[in-house]
């Protein structure tokens, strides 16, 4: 599944080799963190989050065939790049 999910990624931005993915568990379930170069965020996430709906929903279907469960987020750096400090920022990790 990571494969997919890199593979994917890297073909939807313009900076592949910015393309990150930090795995963890969470809850019981496999929680994917997606990390793009921060001009890139917004094509991953796609027009009303539609990109990233379609990658939740074949990450699913792998992780349902193979019985587990899995969470995708994407990482999102622009909302530090204000100024802010990493524990202003709303909490990425949901």
């Amino acid at each position: 599944m990571e494969q997919l999910l890199t593979y994917l990624a890297r073909a939807l931005v313009d900076q592949p080799d910015q393309v990150g993915l930090r795995i963890s568990e969470v809850d019981g379930a496999r929680l994917y963190e997606l990390k793009v170069a921060p001009e890139d965020v917004g094509k991953v996430i796609g027009r009303d989050g539609r990109t990233v709906n379609a990658l939740r929903t074949l990450l699913n279907a792998a992780a349902q065939k193979s019985g587990q469960k899995v969470r995708l987020e994407i990482l999102d750096d622009r909302r530090n790049a204000a100024g802010t400090s990493p524990a202003a920022a709303p909490d990425a990790s949901r």
